[in-house]
């Protein structure tokens, strides 16, 4: 099986792909249709953007333009940290399904706990409306999976002591290096997939030189040992290239690392220093 073949079942029994294809920082036209479509044309069938990326119509046209069956193609979008009231959350989703253009959306986030500007500010019960809302539009089956996005374990226990479904999925940065412990385990042991953004700490960790002392072991690049550490670790992987050679890279993850090759993985701090 390849890493771009298999699954995640998440806890409403849906099936995500493990590993994903990420647009954050591309921007809208040519540069984001052409890296979604060369990620699809290599097997990726996992497409991770967001409403603040403002890049969804060009993610939904390539999609379309693919040829691909539309339920073969798992599609993420977020909405904006900024939308904290009920009625915006559910215009600016109507926002999101017209740009992609695509039907339904198979997960549906929450961007961030807080808005940008302030992070750290309680927005608790601005998440819960707009949390409503994306419940209401899981319910008529608008989304397929909700979830949250920069969530700590505060946010998450806050969230889901008022509301009715708790999130399929948590999607936080996380790389060898920053693996989040206390937010990973309180999400493994409450049926919340982790999703890592940033696995290359946004390029930060390839000339690591012990994490390249790894990778020459197995002839690999760093950026695969890191992709493949998320896979090992159960969580799903969002790599973003906009260069057809690493999209293709990043897709290279066939292999298992040892157990004390991630055990040494695990006791790395600092990676990007």
């Amino acid at each position: 099986m390849s890493s771009l073949t298999e699954y995640f079942t998440l806890s409403n029994d849906v099936q995500i792909h493990k590993l994903g294809f990420g647009t954050w920082q591309i921007p809208d036209g040519d540069d984001t249709y052409n890296s979604v479509t060369t990620a699809l044309k290599l097997g990726y069938r996992h497409i991770d953007t967001a409403r603040a990326y403002e890049n969804e119509a060009s993610v939904g046209r390539a999609v379309r333009d693919s040829g691909i069956p539309r339920e073969e193609v798992f599609i993420t979008t977020k909405l904006p940290a900024e939308v904290k009231d009920y009625d915006q959350a559910r215009a600016t989703f109507e926002e999101s399904s017209s740009l992609l253009d695509l039907g339904h959306v198979d997960l549906y986030l929450i961007h961030a706990p807080w808005p940008w500007a302030e992070q750290g500010k309680d927005y608790s019960e601005g998440n819960i409306a707009v949390w409503t809302a994306m419940e209401e539009l899981y319910d008529a089956g608008r989304v397929r999976s909700i979830g949250v996005s920069n969530f700590n374990v505060a946010d998450l226990e806050s969230l889901t002591a008022s509301t009715r479904i708790r999130p399929q999925v948590n999607q936080i940065r996380w790389f060898i290096g920053n693996t989040q412990d206390e937010t990973t385990a309180y999400c493994e042991a409450n049926d919340i997939l982790v999703e890592g953004y940033s696995p290359l700490a946004t390029g930060a960790i390839l000339d690591n030189p012990q994490v390249r002392k790894i990778a020459e072991q197995y002839g690999k690049t760093v950026a695969q040992v890191c992709i493949r550490y998320l896979l090992e670790k159960d969580v799903l992987p969002l790599p973003k290239s906009t260069t057809p050679s690493r999209i293709a890279e990043n897709a290279d993850v066939d292999f298992v690392l040892k157990p004390e090759d991630v055990t040494f993985l695990d006791g790395l701090t600092d990676t990007t220093a």
